[in-house]
């Protein structure tokens, strides 16, 4: 999801230009990205966003180049089977984007609102835009992605550690807030926020945790041991404040972490796998394939991309 938001930062430079956006719009077997991935070509050459681990990307660009001259779009088949190292086949829309397009997403990503950008990459007017009721029943082959507002992580607590978590934070794509006093910040909650609090003091931490969890976001971590976790909770309880499944404390996955940076990598990682509702195991360990097929009709967040047909 991070390259839409890269997208449209790109955009917002280049209003007035014309740009082609390529979208992997089909896998058949194996692929490195998934269907909705997503990659801006510029007039200048200058491209925003990934369709592969960079097998592709260099040769999706020059048949941009028709695309942007000629307005035509133009439906792109790669077997990479044989010319790469992933064991299946892709189709990669290329199409000059239009500027309400791009300007219509934007306005809901700034409004913090999820919306669905409906593909069409055969037949009839083929292209994205958003869509704003349901789709019908046309023959023509369809690709369904959700768009949702960027994570926004709320870190309670200041101090040298927080630079890992900005790190990472700004890596994926997210928003990032530091609040050094709870009381000083108000939070409008939706299904992309989510906070951790590591403050390093006990009334701080207790003051963060009484306005985070009547807010029932997805993710509330706290940093620090069991034993303390427990005094506050006892704490929390006597005052009514119910605890609920978004609270995880110790926060992080068990990486064997010590250092702020790898601390931080095992928080990131937990609220990662709480979005995907991923089980963090060894991929090495699964027995299905690594991106399943996904069922009609049973949207999954953060992200979801459907192919629709008659």
């Amino acid at each position: 999801m991070k390259e839409i938001y890269d997208i449209l930062r790109e955009f917002r430079k280049r209003r007035g230009q014309s740009l082609a956006l390529a979208t992997l719009v089909q896998v058949v077997g194996s692929s490195y990205r998934r269907p909705g991935a997503r990659m801006l070509v510029c007039e200048d050459g200058n491209i925003v966003g990934s369709l592969s681990a960079g097998c592709l990307e260099k040769e999706v660009a020059l048949r941009a180049r028709d695309v942007l001259q000629n307005g035509d779009p133009i439906l792109l088949g790669f077997d990479t089977r044989r010319r790469f190292g992933c064991a299946g086949k892709i189709d990669i829309l290329v199409e000059r984007v239009s500027e309400e397009f791009l300007a219509e997403l934007a306005m809901n990503i700034d409004a913090r609102r999820a919306c669905r950008v409906i593909t069409t990459f055969k037949g009839r007017e083929c292209g994205s835009r958003v869509l704003r009721s349901d789709y019908g029943c046309e023959r023509e082959r369809k690709l369904l992605q959700e768009i949702h507002p960027p994570v926004r992580l709320f870190i309670f607590g200041d101090g040298p550690d927080n630079t890992p978590f900005h790190a990472l934070g700004n890596l994926l794509g997210w928003q990032m807030t530091c609040v050094a006093d709870a009381n000083a910040i108000s939070i409008e909650p939706d299904e992309w926020t989510v906070a951790i609090v590591k403050s390093h003091n006990y009334g701080r931490d207790f003051v963060s945790l009484l306005k985070l969890l009547p807010l029932n976001l997805r993710y509330v971590g706290l940093i620090g041991p069991r034993k303390r976790r427990d005094q506050l909770l006892n704490e929390l309880l006597e005052l009514g404040v119910t605890i609920n499944a978004g609270f995880f404390a110790p926060a992080g996955l068990d990486l064997g972490a010590e250092t702020p940076e790898e601390i931080a990598l095992a928080v990131i990682a937990e609220m990662q796998c709480v979005f995907r509702k991923a089980s963090a195991r060894s991929l090495r360990e699964r027995k299905m394939p690594i991106h399943p097929a996904k069922e009609f009709g049973q949207p999954r967040l953060p992200d979801e991309c459907q192919i629709l047909a008659q």
